[in-house]
């Protein structure tokens, strides 16, 4: 498969601003860039002071484009109530008309408080809970039939969401290499960006366990990976990558050095 590539912005500081992400964003696509996902926070670390709304943010950019594959890489589903994301996530797709990827994961307290500031849920056992709940409510509400779940942290009653996304969503799972539960759940839904990885024989690692869960499933399945440009993807794309994210460093984000990678064109 064609390695794809796509810009992957911290929406903090000079970038949040959904208008400045937008027209990046149509010039990317302009460029040959295949697509353009934003961070999904509500705070940051010091010297970070701006943060913008990532589905605000994602509309703008679903507006201003034709073809780009537009999504949150990631969000924490922990910190949203999935009945809300629910809408939210269709109405996206049917605006994008079908270009909506839902990165999803965990989430981390570690880079800004962000749950422990906003009493939301700090331990990441019961974070898994939610984030595993929630997943099943997006799938069943995006089906368009009723949805009933009685669960430990969240209840759906009888509910029918309409309208349906365009299409089924694709759903990628970020989560640590080698952690065994992430691995799982990674490999029952359509894709993997494993985070804070090192090295790219981590990254062959990390493909090699999920095919190996994922056996007998013929249903597409993507890898993406998060570098900076100008990084050796060789590695990365015979080790099974099928998307590349361009990273940017959150502490010296400007829109000239998002224009100056996008210009030199993808991978």
């Amino acid at each position: 498969m064609t390695l794809r590539s796509a810009l992957w912005l911290p929406i903090f500081d000079e970038l949040a601003d959904p208008a400045i992400i937008a027209r990046l964003a149509a010039e990317a696509e302009e460029a040959g860039w295949h697509g353009l996902f934003v961070w999904d926070h509500v705070r940051w670390n010091e010297p970070v002071r701006a943060v913008a709304d990532p589905w605000i943010t994602l509309a703008a950019v679903a507006s201003a484009t034709e073809n780009l594959a537009i999504g949150p890489m990631v969000t924490p589903l922990a910190r949203r109530r999935p009945v809300k994301l629910a809408r939210e996530t269709a109405t996206l797709d049917q605006l994008s008309r079908g270009r909506l990827i839902l990165g999803a994961g965990l989430g981390s307290d570690r880079f800004g408080g962000e749950f422990s500031k906003t009493g939301d849920e700090v331990d990441d056992r019961k974070r898994g809970e939610m984030l595993d709940e929630s997943l099943e409510i997006l799938t069943a509400a995006w089906s368009g039939e009723p949805v009933r779940h009685h669960g430990v942290h969240y209840t759906v009653d009888d509910v029918t969401f309409l309208p349906r996304p365009a299409r089924p969503i694709p759903v990628w799972l970020a989560g640590f290499p080698g952690k065994a539960k992430p691995m799982r759940r990674a490999a029952r839904y359509d894709g993997f960006f494993p985070v804070n990885l090192p090295h790219a024989d981590e990254f062959a690692e990390a493909v090699e366990k999920i095919t190996a869960l994922r056996e007998g499933d013929g249903k597409p399945y993507d890898f993406a990976i998060g570098v900076p440009a100008g990084t050796d993807l060789a590695p990365y794309e015979r080790a099974g990558a099928t998307w590349w994210m361009a990273e940017f460093p959150w502490d010296d984000l400007s829109v000239d050095a998002v224009r100056g990678v996008l210009r030199e064109g993808p991978a």
